[in-house]
């Protein structure tokens, strides 16, 4: 019979461990500790300390940050896992020199690095120049949606929330009426355990009325882009609810500005607004801010390349890019349907709409009307319209006529639409900047720029979102989710570091 040695998994076992020994060079703990210890300026953190006469002695905002670092490149996003492994993981005891900050200690460290996350971004981001890791010359610009803390139930126009809060007072009052209805049935039933329940019940229900009372109270209406009101949060009020692909979220919308040559973050900033319309112009100001810190020019940014996709092609856009000289590729919606490689894909192929459009209405030019597939007549009614930088005219049909039209249903898209509009193209403003963004898109030299896109900075989110599991953010309220996202962009560019000859 074979012999095999004892072995016992209870027994314990005294090692004796080099901390120093730990950190590997080479390693991304490694680079964490020698640039935190040495080229990151750590010294923006005293300011918020008071203990240099009374009270107790701090934890060295290095080994935080060191830990924090650490943590999220691991994927430990809670506190409590970082509390965990700077107790049990020999890396992470490295890290801390043997210390055991506390859950609370690590997260108000990092809710609260409002002011210091910006140097400390920079920091990260000299080395990289420094390294020659930047190219300075072509940049792609994307986003991805991440879920907040708080929940999409909680979410609603104010008038919604009225009718959430009366609908949970209905719901009280019907389990107060049933109770009562329960002690005159059954003269022992006060003591019962379904009147433990039920009561249990009425307290959370009034909790939550209370609590969409008092918010209501505290916050006005929240109002959009467009000047109508949007969807409030109770739980996260600068979180938005957001179409992703995987549904509706309430979150943020998490940018990244990336360097092409080495996939390096040169900018990152979460924001509440799901729609990218608008992100270019805080994008480009706040990546200029970094690398004028770093000591580069105010105009590092002018003629060099910008890549976004459509959600970015939007008026602010692309003003913010003629105004900086940046040569931008952002395309419009239809800009795959007029570029011939994809003419004989079934997803880009035009499609016959089930509705009437332009072509089927016959134009008369002397009388300048419309004459509709039923025969009616569709009359001027503005000369010159500009929307969207494209100048068009307008048409519209006879109220009765359309009300008895046979035709209706495949005319008009809405039920509740009184008669027919045509908008007429007819031209475009001079210095049109979607006519000229279409323009240059459609050329080959535009086609393969614009491709590039997704081989930079799509690559950059799947190292943050599925590599270090970053899929929601732990923190409520805009800067502290913003300081969590930058924290994750210093982790990537750190790794990018590490991997590129730090020792």
């Amino acid at each position: 019979m074979a012999k095999y040695k004892y072995y016992d998994y209870s027994q314990s076992t005294l090692i004796p461990v080099s901390l120093k020994e730990q950190l590997i060079p080479g390693t991304l703990e490694f680079a964490i500790h020698t640039l935190v210890d040495e080229k990151i300026d750590t010294s923006i953190f005293e300011e918020r300390y008071r203990n240099d006469e009374t009270g107790r002695w701090a934890y060295d905002p290095k080994v935080l940050l060191k830990v924090v670092l650490f943590g999220y490149s691991r994927g430990l996003l809670s506190s409590r896992e970082i509390e965990r492994a700077c107790k049990e993981n020999v890396t992470f005891m490295a890290l801390v020199c043997g210390q055991q900050p506390d859950h609370s200690t690590i997260a108000s460290f990092v809710s609260s690095m409002k002011v210091e996350i910006a140097p400390l971004f920079r920091d990260v981001l000299l080395i990289c120049h420094e390294m020659d890791l930047l190219g300075g010359t072509f940049f792609a610009l994307d986003g991805c949606k991440l879920p907040s803390n708080a929940s999409k139930e909680w979410s609603g126009k104010h008038a919604d929330l009225h009718r959430k809060k009366e609908k949970i007072e209905k719901k009280v009052e019907q389990l107060i009426t049933e109770q009562v209805d329960t002690d005159k049935d059954d003269d022992q039933g006060g003591g019962s355990s379904g009147f433990s329940n039920r009561k249990g019940q009425i307290e959370r229900l009034k909790r939550k009325a209370e609590r969409i009372e008092k918010f209501l109270k505290e916050n006005d209406p929240k109002i959009g882009r467009m000047g109508k009101e949007v969807k409030s949060n109770i739980t996260d009020n600068e979180s938005a609810n957001m179409m992703t692909s995987h549904g509706i979220i309430q979150g943020y919308n998490c940018q990244a500005l990336v360097d092409r040559d080495h996939q390096v973050i040169v900018h990152a900033e979460a924001f509440g607004e799901g729609q990218d319309h608008h992100h270019i112009p805080p994008m480009l100001d706040g990546a200029k801010q970094n690398m004028e810190e770093i000591g580069q020019g105010g105009d590092c940014f002018e003629d060099t390349v910008l890549v976004a996709d459509v959600n970015y092609h939007g008026p602010a856009n692309l003003n913010k890019c003629e105004d900086e000289h940046v040569d931008a590729y952002i395309p419009d919606i239809n800009f795959r349907k007029r570029d011939p490689r994809f003419s004989t894909q079934p997803r880009w192929a035009s499609k016959k709409s089930k509705y009437f459009i332009l072509k089927d209405f016959l134009h008369n030019e002397e009388t300048d009307e419309y004459v509709c597939p039923n025969g009616k007549i569709l009359k001027r009614t503005i000369k010159r319209m500009i929307q969207d930088g494209i100048i068009s005219r307008r048409y519209m049909a006879n109220e009765a006529d359309c009300t008895a039209c046979q035709l209706r249903s495949q005319c008009l898209s809405k039920r509740k639409s009184k008669r027919r509009s045509l908008n007429v193209p007819i031209g475009w403003v001079a210095g049109n900047l979607t006519k000229k963004m279409a323009e240059k898109i459609d050329t080959k030299e535009g086609r393969n720029r614009y491709h590039q896109r997704i081989a930079i900075v799509e690559p950059v989110f799947a190292n943050i979102r599925h590599m270090k599991r970053l899929n929601r953010f732990t923190l409520q309220g805009k800067v502290k989710v913003n300081i969590q996202w930058v924290l994750y962009c210093m982790v990537h560019n750190l790794e990018k570091i590490a991997n590129y000859g730090f020792a």
